[in-house]
């Protein structure tokens, strides 16, 4: 069954249901207390790029989350938590959340989003492995998992270590 899920920017009224969407996705509370930290830092939190995938009862069923990172010193955007309540993962509310969060993102004139994540998966939004732009992540990880996204490759691309809000606690 396909669903015309409605993308729409997270509002305050949301809260409670985001953070149900990710204890229902995670198996442990982490993501969503992770959301709630990178809410509550100003540094981290970008107004507008919080976005969920919604039914038309108004029901959320997907939720991706931009916040702020660094590139040594350079801001660019890390895709944090992304989630989709168990019923409805693979019929496209994930998808839709993170692009109108990657949409919106352009729209505010942000040029890189990292995203450590399925190799699989985040290739279909435009993300190559970061290390095709000299961007690292600050740990160990298989090249393939760490991501960039660059929108427009005409201006400056960072290039360096990224740092990420506190909240990550990396």
């Amino acid at each position: 069954m396909t669903i015309p899920w409605i993308a729409r920017p997270e509002t305050d009224a949301d809260r409670d249901q985001v953070r149900e969407v990710n204890l229902a996705a995670f198996p442990t509370s982490h993501e969503a207390d992770l959301v709630d930290a990178l809410r509550a830092d100003r540094t981290a939190w970008v107004p507008g790029l919080s976005w969920i995938a919604q039914q038309p009862d108004g029901a959320i069923a997907g939720f991706a989350l931009l916040t702020r990172c660094h590139v040594d010193g350079f801001a660019a955007l890390t895709l944090g938590p992304c989630a989709v309540r168990p019923e409805h993962q693979r019929r496209g509310a994930g998808s839709a959340a993170i692009r109108a969060a990657l949409d919106a993102a352009r729209r505010q004139d942000e040029n890189v989003v990292l995203v450590l994540g399925h190799a699989e998966y985040y290739p279909r939004f435009g993300f190559v492995p970061a290390s095709r732009h000299s961007i690292r992540p600050p740990f160990d990880v298989e090249d393939r998992y760490m991501m960039a996204l660059v929108f427009d490759p005409t201006r400056p691309v960072p290039a360096g270590t990224i740092r990420y809000p506190v909240a990550f606690g990396v």
